[in-house]
């Protein structure tokens, strides 16, 4: 084990069997050592920068029945809401005061943007926050046509986020029901051809293999996903997956550190939408460097897979996760420090 943490530290390419090794570790004194060797990997390639998403669930409409999401196009439970522009704006301008460096602007597949007379308003209104924030801006809509995403590229959108879950076809088939594996992964890889950056996503603890997540890996590196991200799957009220028996979330820790041993440059979420503040400080020990789902307090706005947890206490804010910051030897980034990596990463994309 030693060895291949060292390996991996020095930016050596592991093998399959050497990321196994890793992912079967549970002693603390041995996941220890995995997650000080992804801090110092981070550290090498940002210092002591963490930079902060500020995260808008503007519709949770969704067209689509996946067997894990609580806004699954059937289920009853989810709670529904479609917020009005002048709403999304001045959470938008909230977010931004409270100083995020993104905003990530997330809906469930809405049927009513997604008829043809109506996009159009769903591109002013992104453009609007976009001209309103003066920040990068992340888009999470779901599947789109090529003409859709390029209008989102022609309005300004740096970031398209998609996640394929897993990379295991027939898990996939499971989770994703009756969506197409390769048109999902193509438009992100159409999203870099476009110069914009693309987001790639895993759920952790939702039946996948060691092996699955090494498939995983090398999906992401064939990508060159500019951000990955691992979320521990939390079974949801209404859907297939209710009593699903869940793991321990120790088994997102360690793929979050093994992705930055493995994308040693690229940005790394600690999302607080699986255990809130409780849960960062962990997540920032074993190598993140973004705080994702930030979402301003008592406007009605939901997460994802805790939809509730935190937000109307305010531990989901800038201020409220400075503490844990600061307690982890961390500190937030400057909103220049993050514009830069992102148009430094645009860049190579443009060169090609």
């Amino acid at each position: 084990m030693h060895a291949t943490l060292i390996k991996a530290a020095t930016g050596e390419a592991l093998e399959e069997q050497e990321i196994i090794c890793l992912l079967k570790l549970e002693q603390p004194e041995e996941t220890e050592l995995l997650f000080s060797a992804a801090r110092k990997v981070r550290e090498r390639n940002f210092g002591h920068d963490i930079f902060l998403y500020g995260f808008i669930y503007f519709s949770t409409y969704c067209r689509n029945d996946c067997a894990f999401c609580l806004y699954r196009r059937s289920n009853q439970a989810g709670k529904r809401y479609r917020k009005p522009p002048a709403e999304i704006l001045e959470t938008a301008g909230q977010l931004t005061k409270s100083g995020v460096h993104l905003l990530d602007l997330t809906m469930g597949e809405d049927p009513y943007y997604f008829n043809e007379n109506r996009f159009d308003q769903l591109l002013s209104l992104v453009e609007q926050v976009i001209k309103t924030a003066g920040l990068p801006v992340m888009i999470s809509p779901g599947v789109v046509s090529h003409d859709q995403l390029q209008g989102f590229h022609e309005i300004g959108v740096d970031w398209y986020a998609l996640y394929q879950e897993t990379h295991n076809r027939e898990l996939y088939c499971k989770l994703r029901l009756g969506q197409d594996y390769d048109e999902r992964l193509d438009l992100k890889r159409y999203a870099h051809q476009l110069g914009m950056l693309a987001e790639e996503g895993l759920l952790s603890g939702i039946g996948e293999s060691n092996e699955d997540i090494c498939h995983s890996f090398a999906a992401m590196r064939e990508l060159e996903a500019d951000q990955v991200r691992v979320m521990s799957f939390i079974p949801q009220v209404g859907t297939p997956l209710e009593k699903f028996h869940t793991v321990s979330h120790l088994r997102e820790l360690k793929i979050i550190a093994l992705m930055r041993l493995l994308f040693p440059d690229r940005l790394i979420p600690a999302s607080l939408d699986v255990d809130g503040l409780a849960g960062l400080r962990q997540r920032l020990n074993a190598g993140a460097n973004v705080v994702t789902s930030i979402i301003a307090p008592r406007r009605g706005f939901q997460g994802v897979s805790q939809s509730t947890l935190d937000v109307d206490e305010g531990g989901r804010t800038v201020s409220g996760i400075m503490p844990v910051l600061k307690a982890c030897g961390l500190q937030s980034a400057t909103a220049a420090r993050y514009r830069q990596w992102v148009d430094q990463r645009k860049r190579a994309y443009i060169w090609k």
